[in-house]
């Protein structure tokens, strides 16, 4: 069956909008090109935090590689992301500590808080950027011996210094399944404690080691609400770097008879019709995220 103009649409994070070239990872001196090419394009992080314009409407404030921050950064703080725009696209890691202000007007600010206002595009290089941005503080040691680590393949890999060992650290991603649990007139929803009042989202959970994406589906559901599902069909996925999360989102529809037995994480689960949803009368999630794109395709449905 032919794949729905709806499903071939990407979530908000994803899509094209990088030429990654992994080739170019390879290059020996490639932070020499970079840093040569007065084309190229430098996004500058401080821990997860990134350099925007935030007025009139946020933007990345990109460095260009005569930026004393840019002149200063050592060949392990530069990691290559790709060709952006038509430019290459270099994340630069500064230093925490330092508060200085890089340009006019520009301030550090988390993604997260942001999404729902920034370019499409440049949110996806962000949350790119964010990710890898994870991955190397917490890769910083060797996780077999404990000696430190340093950066190959323009950023890429991780590998531990320590003759005899050599391990090799490449960026990591948490499966975690998401999912709309429907009995065809209602759909499935829950709440967790943190949310804002009124709030409801569809069921997730990570996957575990030795499961299948369908089988986490059915588990996460019963432990989490009680609710026995089949027919488990796959929708699409989103990255979600708050940390490091693929979010694989699927629809599902639960057993005749099921009824909500709720575990240890949720507050409440209901099942709610497409006028409750549609009413305004809960709090759903951000357009942003794929839990909405779930619930806005069995509404549409």
């Amino acid at each position: 069956m032919a794949m729905s103009r709806d499903r071939r649409q990407p979530n908000f994070f994803a899509g094209p909008y990088l030429d990654r070239r992994a080739e170019a990872r390879e290059t020996a001196d490639w932070h020499i090109e970079a840093l040569s090419d007065p084309s190229t394009r430098f996004v500058a992080a401080r821990g997860t935090a990134h350099l925007l314009h935030p007025e009139p409407e946020p933007r990345i404030a990109f460095l260009t590689a005569e930026h004393p921050a840019v002149r200063s950064a050592r060949e392990e703080q530069l990691v290559l992301l790709g060709w952006f725009r038509g430019a290459r696209c270099v994340l630069v890691e500064l230093e925490t500590g330092d508060g200085a202000e890089l340009l006019p007007g520009t301030r550090f600010e988390e993604l997260r808080p942001l999404s729902a206002v920034l370019n499409a595009e440049e949110a996806g290089l962000l949350a790119y950027a964010r990710a890898l941005s994870i991955w190397r503080a917490r890769t910083r040691y060797c996780g077999v011996c404990g000696a430190p680590t340093r950066p190959e393949r323009a950023g890429h890999l991780l590998k531990c210094t320590r003759p005899g060992c050599g391990q090799e650290f490449f960026p990591r991603i948490d499966p975690a399944i998401i999912v709309l649990v429907t009995d065809g007139e209602r759909a499935l929803l829950g709440r967790q404690p943190s949310w804002p009042a009124g709030r409801y989202s569809t069921i997730a959970g990570f996957v575990e080691p030795g499961e299948s994406l369908e089988d986490a589906v059915a588990r996460e559901v019963l432990e989490e609400t009680g609710v026995r599902v089949r027919d488990v069909d796959y929708h699409s996925s989103q990255p979600w770097p708050f940390p490091s999360s693929m979010m694989i989102g699927f629809h599902a529809t639960a057993e005749p008879g099921s009824r909500i037995r709720l575990g240890s994480e949720l507050e409440d689960a209901r099942w709610f019709t497409r006028d409750e949803i549609l009413s305004g009368a809960l709090k759903v999630p951000p357009a942003q995220a794929i839990s909405w794109r779930l619930i806005d395709a069995w509404l549409r449905a």
